[in-house]
């Protein structure tokens, strides 16, 4: 495993279940934002997954430089703007994990 490329990525992971009819205006607000995101400072990768088997069932994969970038996103006005927008739509709790990468086949 090479540490050192591995090193230095704070990975997020978040779970969001929305209500059946609010699941195309979340993924209109995640396609209007998703480009402001991936280019806030820190943020390396972004990606969306929807559940294969709960189209209501939606994931967020994202790299960040460091905790503290991750942080400095969730301070801000954009993302007190985007989760505004977002928290309404849920049908259940968001969840969110923040992991270390371990290994990564290409």
């Amino acid at each position: 495993m090479n540490k050192e490329k591995l090193s230095g990525v704070f990975v997020r992971i978040v779970k969001m279940g929305f209500h059946e009819n609010h699941v195309k205006t979340f993924l209109f607000h995640f396609n209007t934002n998703k480009q402001k995101i991936r280019g806030f400072q820190g943020c390396r990768f972004l990606e969306l997954y929807q559940d294969k088997k709960d189209p209501t069932i939606f994931f967020t994969y994202s790299y960040w430089d460091s905790e503290a970038h991750l942080e400095r996103y969730r301070q801000s006005e954009l993302f007190r703007s985007v989760w505004s927008k977002t928290k309404p739509l849920f049908n259940r709790p968001p969840e969110a994990w923040s992991v270390d990468k371990i290994e990564s086949l290409e």
